[in-house]
C-alpha cells in the first residue's frame, strides 16, 4: 500500500480519491481548511472497514508559511511519500490578497502547488514509483499569461485568473523534470472535465448560476477519480504527462514550453523569497 498526500482533501474530487484510497489500504494525508470534514472521511472509511492510517492537517494553502509547514509535519510523520495529489482551488469573482500579500487565486492554485510538489520532492524520491497528480486543468489552447501582473492586479476578472491558474501549473509540471533532472518522480496533470465537486468558492451571481449548472450536469466525483486512482498505481514512464478525460494529450505544444516553463520557475523563486 502507498502513502498519498491530498491537498484540497476534504472537498470534491480530492475528498472523494482520499475516501477510495483510505478503502482500499492507503495511509492518506489529508490537507485542507475543514478539519471536521477530514475526520468525517477518515469515521466513513473505517466504518466500511477499512484499517488504514490516516493523517487529517488542517491548513490554509493560500499561504506560503502554512504550506512550509505542512511540508515539515508530513516529513516528519512520513519519510517516504509515493504519491503527491493537488487538488485544492478557491474561485474568487473579486480581487482578493493574502495577508502574505499574494493575490489568493495564485496563492492557492499555484504557489501552494510549487511549493508542496518541490518540497516533498526528497521524501517521494524514497519511494518505489513516486508521482505527482496535479489537478488543474491541462489543454492543448493555452491562456496567455500575464507575466509582469501574475496576481491581476490592474484588470482582475475570475475566469481569467482561473484560466492563468492552468496555465501556470502546465508550465510548473513542464519545469519539474528540468529543475530536477535526475528525479524518478513522474509529475502528471489532469483534467477530469467537468465533475458534480463542491466548486469551492465566492462567486457574482452570474457565474454561481453558471455553476449551479455544471454541478447538476457534471460526471460524478467517483468517474473522475477512476483514473486518477490508475495513475497512482501505474504512473507513465515519461517524467511528464497530461491528460484530458483520461485521453493522454501531447506535452510537447506551447502550453508546456521549455523556457516558460523556467523562466516561471525562476520568476517564482523570486517572488518567495521575497
Amino acid at each position: 500500500m502507498k502513502t498519498i498526500v491530498i491537498s484540497g482533501g476534504t472537498d470534491g474530487i480530492g475528498a472523494g480519491l482520499a475516501l477510495a484510497c483510505l478503502r482500499r489500504g492507503d495511509t492518506v494525508v489529508i490537507v485542507g481548511r475543514d478539519q471536521a470534514k477530514g475526520a468525517a472521511l477518515v469515521d466513513a472509511a473505517r466504518k466500511g472497514g477499512a484499517v488504514a492510517e490516516a493523517m487529517v492537517v488542517r491548513a490554509d494553502l493560500s499561504l506560503v508559511s502554512e504550506n512550509e509547514r505542512v511540508v515539515k509535519e508530513i516529513k516528519v510523520r512520513f519519510p517516504t511519500v509515493d504519491a503527491l495529489v493537488l487538488c485544492a482551488r478557491f474561485f474568487r469573482s473579486r480581487h482578493a490578497v493574502t495577508a502574505e500579500g499574494f493575490e489568493h487565486n495564485l496563492a492557492l492554485f499555484y504557489l501552494s502547488r510549487f511549493l508542496l510538489g518541490h518540497g516533498l520532492a526528497d521524501a517521494m524520491e524514497r519511494a518505489q514509483q513516486p508521482v505527482v497528480v496535479n489537478v488543474a486543468g491541462p489543454g492543448p489552447n493555452p491562456t496567455d499569461i500575464h507575466w509582469d501582473d501574475l496576481g491581476l492586479a490592474r484588470n482582475y476578472d475570475g475566469v481569467t485568473a482561473l484560466m492563468q491558474g492552468g496555465r501556470l501549473n502546465d508550465l510548473l509540471g513542464a519545469a519539474f523534470p528540468a529543475v530536477h533532472p535526475e528525479s524518478r518522480i513522474r509529475y502528471v496533470l489532469v483534467n477530469p472535465g467537468s465533475t458534480a465537486t463542491s466548486f469551492a468558492g465566492e462567486y457574482d451571481p452570474p457565474t454561481a448560476a453558471h455553476i449551479e449548472s455544471m454541478k447538476r450536469f457534471g460526471k460524478p466525483v467517483e468517474q473522475s477519480v477512476a483514473p486518477i486512482l490508475t495513475l497512482l498505481d501505474t504512473p507513465p514512464d515519461e517524467p511528464l504527462s497530461a491528460f484530458v478525460e483520461g485521453r493522454r494529450i501531447s506535452v510537447d505544444g506551447p502550453a508546456f514550453d521549455r523556457d516558460d516553463a523556467l523562466r516561471l520557475h525562476t520568476l517564482t523563486e523570486k517572488m518567495l523569497s521575497r
